[in-house]
């Protein structure tokens, strides 16, 4: 009777039983939904004393913004944060469940977790799925070894980089670092830099918009600089346009009368 119950219990985490059944269904000519583009704009970069993580702050569903001020920059452990492009859903899920798991992992030894501890957790959880989940991500700390910044892709293949765009908007944010990242940026200059990467995602993909989210990662102490700047504030309104019936006048009347010149005939309807 116990296992019984047991049975009954659903599985945790991610679950694709239907994905060989979809497949023989498209096989066997079924026509699928079209799948929904997503836009994000995400970055990371290693500056002197530590990194530096950058997201713009726009949700779309398709052709429609969700969410004006999404947090796409989330945490892991206290030297150690993810950037998130691709479902909103999959990033939020997937970064919660190895956060949880570095925190087991710093609980049994007692020791702070390295970064590429959490690379290695990633990798192997997207690699598992085969692409199905879809997160792309950056993740970025600093440790007893360094900073790191990895760029972890949906497949699960990875790389480690002194700098690393994902998301829609990437091309344009990687043209800013290509032409001005350098070794030992100050934190001043990682900063700006940061926000420029990211505003040009924001103004040359249409997936990428509304604000910019900072993180600024060190040895000893983390920031995360929430709406750090308003790339796109709305505009306040100057003008006062509500108006009292009547503000507008009648310029002309027309009144047209219409004569029947025909009988119209009504056809009973067979019920028959």
């Amino acid at each position: 009777m116990q296992l019984e119950q047991f049975r009954d219990i659903p599985k945790s985490g991610f679950n694709f039983d239907n994905c060989k059944r979809n497949a023989e269904l498209i096989i066997g000519g079924f026509q699928p939904p079209k799948t929904v583009k997503t836009g994000t704009t995400i970055v990371g970069i290693i500056f002197k004393d530590g990194v530096i993580l950058g997201a713009d702050t726009r949700a779309t569903e398709g052709p429609i913004v969700s969410d004006k001020n999404c947090s796409k920059i989330h945490y892991l452990a206290k030297n150690m944060y993810c950037c998130g492009a691709g479902t909103a859903a999959d990033t939020e899920m997937t970064t919660d469940m190895i956060a949880s798991q570095l925190e087991l992992h710093r609980l049994n030894t007692g020791r702070q977790v390295p970064v590429v501890a959490a690379n290695t957790l990633l990798k192997q959880m997207l690699f598992r799925y085969q692409g199905h989940i879809s997160a792309a991500l950056v993740l970025g700390g600093v440790d007893k070894t360094g900073p790191y910044i990895y760029s972890i892709h949906p497949h699960g293949s990875t790389d480690k980089l002194p700098y690393a765009t994902m998301g829609s908007g990437s091309l344009a944010a990687m043209s800013v670092f290509e032409a001005r990242w350098k070794p030992d940026m100050s934190e001043e200059e990682g900063k700006k830099l940061v926000r420029d990467a990211i505003a040009a995602g924001v103004f040359n993909d249409l997936g990428s918009g509304s604000n910019i989210d900072l993180c600024v990662i060190r040895k000893d102490s983390t920031d995360y600089l929430r709406n750090y700047e308003l790339a796109n504030k709305k505009g306040e309104r100057q003008l006062n346009y509500t108006y009292k019936p009547g503000t507008t006048a009648v310029l002309d009347t027309k009144i047209k009368q219409f004569e029947i010149t025909e009988e119209v005939h009504m056809i009973p309807m067979e019920t028959a």
